[in-house]
């Protein structure tokens, strides 16, 4: 009996200690945290993870707390119990004692976010993607008061119908540049330029409205959508329940390559099963090399080739600043390329990790949370 007993024991401690080594804990991880303002979610995991998106297990969240989490605030105590032997997270809140005749007015608090809003909040009405042609059919400017060109701010411009009991504030946008799929050639969407803001005055056919913010010049013919809610801050890091493997499709900021608090775009969205909060692994691809070693069956010389110059990957474009960027990573070779003798394919290496903030059909917006490396357009993206 006794015999029996013992594996059952050993088998027993194997899966604790395999449930704990899913969760690596930093190497000097607090026993607990006092939320200060300007945290965010992502910051305060990896003061305690190695890996922040695995917060929802630490925390023991279920899917629909994931998804609305309770908020967290500034003075809230974060306590890590490792008591049971896996590492679990609990939220204490501050209290206060009250002397008798004291009476003590709550001061409003700011919820903490999953990622620092001043970077990602201008993606979050723009760019606006635009699916099946939707902004040919939206609403439109007619004219600006006593035939202004130039719409300013101040400025009363009239637009096609929209009718008694639309909403009251506007976006205006125009067409901008096509997002398509590198590996099937697939038009995902249109991305909107945002242009400025305005409020209706006067609905019916025409509409008159006044402009109350341009960020560039707003001329007739460019479209309206409605203003977006407030963005969505409390989603929670987490890994996504499937394997999702796409690419980066474009690096925002004026630059030819992204790194931490880079915002990029990626050609997988709702229909493949992403949603706001999900983080991804960033990887590249694994370069083509030739074996020095290898020789040629028809002869004893080793083979070593070395590209020409009209092989060489890279092309100069010139910013809005005037200055030349040069990006050295154009047209990076598909996934399946056939090798030809003597050549190795190295392994992909991952080189950061980005988290989704806000999603299309088809389309993502992500934030890189930290890289290795410098991040590049057609670079993959998966599950971590």
């Amino acid at each position: 009996m006794n015999f029996r007993i013992i594996p059952l024991l050993i088998l027993a401690c194997l899966s604790l200690n395999a449930a704990a080594e899913d969760i690596a804990l930093q190497k000097n991880h607090p026993d607990r945290y006092t939320v200060v303002k300007g945290d965010t979610l992502w910051g305060i995991s990896g003061r305690f993870l190695k890996d922040p998106w695995q917060w929802p297990k630490v925390w023991r969240m279920n899917r629909a707390e994931i998804k609305n989490p309770h908020r967290i605030y500034p003075g809230d105590v974060i306590v890590l119990d490792t008591s049971n032997g896996n590492p679990e997270l609990k939220l204490l809140r501050e209290t206060v004692t009250l002397q008798p005749g004291a009476v003590e007015e709550p001061l409003e608090k700011q919820e903490i976010y999953s990622i620092a809003p001043n970077i990602i909040a201008p993606f979050l009405s723009q760019p606006l993607l635009i699916e099946n042609d939707e902004l040919d059919r939206a609403p439109h400017i007619i004219s600006g008061q006593d035939n202004r060109v130039v719409l300013s701010p101040g400025t009363r411009v009239y637009t096609s119908n929209i009718p008694e009991g639309s909403p009251t504030h506007w976006s205006v946008y125009r067409n901008g540049e096509k997002l398509v799929d590198p590996d099937t050639g697939e038009l995902l969407g249109t991305e909107a330029v945002y242009l400025g803001d305005l409020n209706i005055k006067r609905f019916g056919a025409p509409a008159s409205a006044d402009v109350v913010r341009a960020k560039e010049e707003i001329f007739a013919r460019d479209r309206l959508v409605v203003a977006p809610d407030e963005f969505k801050s409390s989603f929670v890091p987490h890994a996504p329940d499937n394997m999702v493997e796409g690419r980066i499709l474009r690096i925002y900021g004026g630059v030819a390559e992204g790194g931490p608090n880079t915002v990029v775009s990626i050609n997988r969205g709702k229909k493949d099963g992403l949603e706001e909060g999900h983080v991804l692994a960033i990887s590249r691809k694994g370069r083509i090399v030739q074996d020095p070693d290898y020789k040629n069956s028809d002869s004893n010389k080793v083979v070593s080739e070395k590209p020409k110059l009209k092989e060489l990957n890279f092309d100069v474009k010139t910013g809005s600043d005037g200055k030349k960027i040069v990006n050295f990573e154009k047209d990076r070779p598909d996934t399946n390329v056939e090798l030809k003798s003597g050549q190795v394919q190295l392994p992909n290496e991952r080189v950061g990790l980005l988290m989704v903030f806000r999603t299309f059909d088809k389309v993502s917006y992500g934030l890189i949370m930290n890289a290795s490396d410098a991040v590049y357009a057609l670079d993959a993206v998966q599950t971590p």
